[in-house]
């Protein structure tokens, strides 16, 4: 198989859709969004229907012994060319040699599936090394806060639907980084979306997912790098009074990002040249290069600083440190206050 470095869950899916399987699959991480669509997509399809009721068969680690999985890896299929065998929370599993051992010369009858979710197998471990050799060591890892916009372009690209960048940001500041509720509440606006007009527009996120188009975490940001204080306290009043549309424990991660953002800006040796900027702070696209350069505009290299330190601050009053009694809101509202003064 592949070397661990290469694989990804799209050449994983070109395989599988080739009919191209690997005798066993170890699919683990923090992502559980991922490991799901494989081994969904390998319990649907590589058996027909009728091949399935003598010949696929889930197992959870928490209900059975390494030996026993091996036993029914070991069995060879009925009227198929496949036995597919799943064993979910397969980080309940204890003592694996049985498997390290079966491993070692596998039946290319059997596809073995495993599913370790919330975390990763301990690659020192003997089991590491062989799943690596003999078939598909996979870590799902939570996608960063970077890359949601363009997993949200790509995955509304796919069912044949277009969003705007706004649309995008919105969508990734609101819903984060759980891409199950995220794809869920994708699939809500494609449903949503009528048939002669497939474009999500920050107004059919506003109807749909029920985030604001105008006082949201998006525009936060934005009145804040353009220093429209009017427009800051607006949303900052609205999220106050409106706790689900947003909080301080959503926008937080947002400003200090852009920020400590802005702070590597100044450190650019070419700052002046878009394409240089953009791959100085390794954004993906290089129109959001246009924020940094009016954040440096509007705030010193020293002012920003102090707003790091300010955001720390404030971070750490929400969580009751040297904070008595202060609400979220008025955190809020001192925050956005220092950053303007």
């Amino acid at each position: 198989m592949a070397d661990t470095k290469t694989v990804t869950f799209s050449s994983i899916m070109t395989d599988l859709k080739a009919r191209k399987f690997a005798p066993v699959y170890y699919l683990m991480g923090e992502e559980s969004y991922y490991i799901d669509k494989i081994s969904d997509y390998i319990a649907d399809n590589v058996l027909s229907a009728e091949e399935k009721d003598f010949n696929q068969t889930v197992l959870f680690g928490s209900d059975v012994s390494a030996a026993q999985i091996v036993d029914a890896a070991k069995r060879y299929p009925m009227m198929s060319e496949y036995q597919v065998l799943i064993v979910k929370e397969a980080q309940n599993l204890r003592n694996t040699e049985p498997i390290d051992l079966y491993l070692a010369k596998p039946l290319k009858s059997t596809i073995l599936v495993f599913c370790h979710k919330n975390g990763v197998l301990d690659r020192r471990k003997k089991l590491a090394g062989i799943v690596e050799r003999t078939g598909v060591l996979f870590e799902s890892k939570k996608l960063k806060e970077r890359d949601l916009p363009q997993f949200i372009e790509n995955y509304l690209k796919q069912k044949g639907a277009s969003i705007d960048a706004k649309s995008q940001q919105i969508i990734a500041d609101s819903i984060g980084a759980d891409l199950n509720r995220l794809v869920g509440e994708l699939d809500k606006l494609l449903i949503a979306l009528p048939e002669n007009d497939k474009r999500v527009t920050p107004l059919v996120v506003e109807q749909q997912i029920g985030v604001s188009k105008d006082f949201n975490a998006f525009e936060l940001r934005d009145a804040v790098v353009n220093r429209n204080v009017f427009k800051a306290n607006q949303i900052v009043k609205y999220f106050d009074e409106n706790p689900k549309a947003g909080s301080l424990y959503s926008f937080l991660p947002m400003l200090f990002n852009y920020f400590q953002n802005l702070m590597i800006a100044y450190y650019c040796p070419q700052k002046n040249n878009p394409d240089a900027l953009a791959k100085w702070l390794d954004l993906r696209a290089v129109w959001a290069v246009k924020e940094y350069n009016v954040g440096m505009r509007n705030y010193t290299g020293v002012k920003v600083m102090h707003i790091i330190s300010k955001i720390r601050e404030i971070d750490a009053k929400s969580k009751g440190i040297n904070n008595p009694n202060t609400a979220p809101g008025e955190l809020m509202k001192e925050l956005i206050f220092f950053i303007f003064h």
